[in-house]
């Protein structure tokens, strides 16, 4: 079976499902709000197949596709994330104002 058993567990299934019913199924990256997807870990989780202290509600964030890829771990087991764990919102400066003055 390809990629960690964990996430075909009941355990990861509720706590997913919690995660994407309490952000109304939208991204929580500001500005986004697309239908989100995925629940990701917001400190990565160690490769355990089994629950980690990682795996709670309080470190889960519901995200799209795009804002998932754009910090997903770059390598199984490390904890290192694509662009340091920064999001990119098209119009926007990294503080997350608009970069048209005229829209601030």
């Amino acid at each position: 079976m390809p990629g960690n058993p964990y996430y075909q567990s009941n355990h990861w299934k509720n706590l997913r499902t919690a995660c994407l019913a309490r952000d109304g199924g939208r991204c929580v990256v500001p500005g986004c709000g697309a239908p989100a997807n995925t629940a990701d870990h917001i400190q990565t989780r160690s490769p355990s197949r089994y629950p980690t202290p990682e795996d709670r509600l309080d470190n889960l964030r519901s995200l799209c596709g795009t804002h998932d890829a754009q910090v997903k771990e770059t390598r199984a087991g490390l904890q290192t994330r694509r662009n340091g764990g920064r999001f990119t919102i098209r119009g926007t400066g990294a503080d997350g104002w608009p970069l048209d003055p005229a829209r601030r």
